[in-house]
């Protein structure tokens, strides 16, 4: 799953319907495939959103 959130933040034009497969093949139900794309899709607009608006993190969410 984690493998599948970070191909698709980092190339969401090669996805295919081969990756839904791989997490179908992993037990993942096509409930759980739709809730997993949403909450990547979520973050990704909620991001794109604060660096559109210049919206500073918190220091203590900095990391190295």
């Amino acid at each position: 799953m984690l493998e599948f959130a970070e191909r698709l933040t980092r190339t969401p034009g090669a996805m295919s319907e081969e990756h839904v497969g791989a997490l179908r093949s992993l037990g993942f139900s096509d409930r759980d495939v739709l809730d997993i794309v949403e909450v990547i899709a979520y973050y990704a607009y909620a991001n794109r959103i604060a660096d559109g608006l210049g919206v500073t993190i918190e220091p203590w969410m900095e990391h190295d």
